[in-house]
């Protein structure tokens, strides 16, 4: 017998939860929430507006025989044609070739760099770290990907699960590009979309088996996990208090945040809230003790860590991207675990609590400031409202100066909204495209989630979407995709769901 199998710690904690679901299952108020939740779902299936958000649209629906995906697939699949036709041209010469073999045999494996990449990416510290790294690493990946596709027909970059919407989002971002105030600002920026994308295609493309999704996600996990320890870390020994991080004035007694390798607390609570739903989507599909095991391990600094940034939308995201998890698992235990949420917030530990009570308190120096960017973008938003001033914070941060300064003096560097940032950057058209892949990703991934039959997919697929709503609910509070980081970890979840929804609809495809 394993370790993990004698474990009396998980064990114990395994057998209070099955105690708690069947004391609760068993409950009078347990079958009230039971009966209170049928009711709702028989009143949601018969509604007329749930059937039209349920349906599936005109344009999803004809996108996959439509010319415009055809044309969009074939142009995103030149390098791999290309490198195909070389392929067969010389197929004697390039079997025989040590170095071919062995780039062929690493493009085969895209999705175990892909994973490798992200872990490097999460242990790199911010004085070490450039952007350019990103670049070199998404190219560098989707290079060997197309090589690997030379000895392969059926590799190749798939665009046509990601719906209409991603087109049109991308050529808003081309077009805000073009448009910008200053191209020269915008280009750095637009290199981050471009990595975004070649992110998110790539984590699709290169997963055929879920043991390889499994895999990929495991080496992100282990990669935040690093992370977590090291903040963890900075927690023990102390971290010098940033003045304009927190108001000590509220927030009296508070320690300094910890930011990990992020420069930023807030960048490193995001990325938690990020990957801590895909541990647990790892936890709960393992089939062994020791996967359990190793799960359960690295979710525990992540939690402690999360604490220790005191980020409040962190833990506002957090919460939600757990509620919605178990939702899709099983919803009859979301006030359950509501309820002990809430009985576990006077047992934290002091500093947490009042920084909790801090929520929404407009005496706090950092809520007032946001509503005064929000007053100055919207100065911004009536003359840029339907075509933005162009991609990136670069362009942004010199818009505002043509604008009164807030009550500080300052100007803002953005606009401390993910929504309101898109909008100002892309202009309408750019805001409506993001906001319907946003839909579309949801949807899919939802609709998806209670059509596929595998467990395992079914456990992953529940935790990114989780995890998704969490970021995206933060994006109301805080500009995400400010740390570039960030943005590509944003972009690796929604390439996760959008595998997961490959991954069970493969089965399906072979039986017709």
């Amino acid at each position: 017998m394993s370790i993990a199998e004698n474990s009396i710690l998980l064990r114990f904690l395994l057998g209070i939860w099955q105690i708690l679901a069947g004391a609760w299952g068993e409950s009078a108020v347990g079958r009230v929430f039971a009966r209170i939740g049928r009711a709702i779902c028989r009143w949601v299936q018969g509604s007329a507006l749930c059937q039209f958000v349920w349906r599936e649209g005109t344009l999803p629906k004809s996108w996959r025989e439509s010319v415009s995906c055809s044309l969009f697939t074939l142009i995103l699949n030149l390098p791999c044609t290309l490198v195909r036709w070389i392929y067969r041209v010389g197929k004697g010469v390039w079997d025989g070739s040590l170095v071919f073999r062995a780039l062929s045999a690493m493009g085969g494996a895209s999705f175990f760099l892909m994973g490798l990449f992200l872990l490097v990416m999460l242990i790199a510290p911010h004085q070490i770290w450039n952007n350019a790294y990103g670049l070199l690493g998404a190219v560098g990946v989707t290079a060997l990907f197309v090589v690997g596709s030379a000895s392969r027909p059926k590799h190749h970059l798939e665009s046509a699960i990601f719906g209409p919407y991603m087109l049109f989002y991308l050529m808003c971002i081309g077009c805000a590009l073009v448009a910008s105030l200053s191209t020269r600002l915008s280009m750095r920026f637009f290199s981050f979309h471009v990595i975004s994308f070649l992110i998110v295609v790539l984590v699709v493309s290169s997963v055929k088996r879920y043991e390889q999704l499994r895999l990929m996600v495991a080496l992100a996990v282990a990669g935040i996990t690093v992370a977590a320890l090291y903040g963890c870390y900075q927690g023990y020994v102390g971290v010098e208090i940033v003045a304009s991080q927190q108001d000590m004035t509220v927030n009296y007694g508070m320690p300094g945040r910890v930011y990990s390798f992020f420069d930023n607390p807030n960048n490193f609570a995001e990325l938690l809230v990020m990957l801590i739903p895909l541990d647990l989507g790892i936890l709960m599909a393992a089939k062994t003790w020791r996967g359990k095991l190793w799960s359960f391990a690295a979710l525990l600094p992540c939690l402690a860590a999360i604490g220790l940034t005191y980020s409040r939308s962190g833990w506002i995201g957090l919460a939600l991207a757990v509620c919605v998890f178990i939702a899709l698992e099983n919803w009859r235990l979301v006030p359950v675990m509501l309820v002990v949420g809430l009985c576990a917030i006077p047992f934290l530990p002091e500093t947490i609590y009042n920084r909790i009570l801090t929520i929404g308190n407009m005496k706090d120096s950092s809520t007032r400031y946001r509503f005064a960017i929000y007053d100055a973008a919207r100065d911004l938003m009536n003359d840029y409202w339907y075509k933005g001033v162009g991609l990136g914070s670069d362009v942004m941060k010199q818009a505002f100066h043509a604008y009164p300064a807030m009550f500080d003096g300052s100007f803002p560097i953005h606009t401390h909204n993910n929504y309101l940032q898109m909008w100002g950057e892309t202009g309408i058209w750019g805001f409506l495209s993001y906001l319907a892949v946003l839909a579309y990703t949801l949807k899919t991934g939802v609709k998806q989630y209670y059509q596929t039959m595998d467990k395992r997919v079914r456990h992953m697929l529940a935790a990114a979407l989780g995890a998704f709503c969490g970021i995206l609910v933060i994006g109301f509070a805080e500009y995400t995709w400010f740390y570039p980081r960030n943005m590509f970890i944003y972009w690796f979840l929604v390439g996760v769901i959008m595998a997961c929804v490959k991954l069970s609809r493969m089965p399906r495809r072979e039986e017709n």
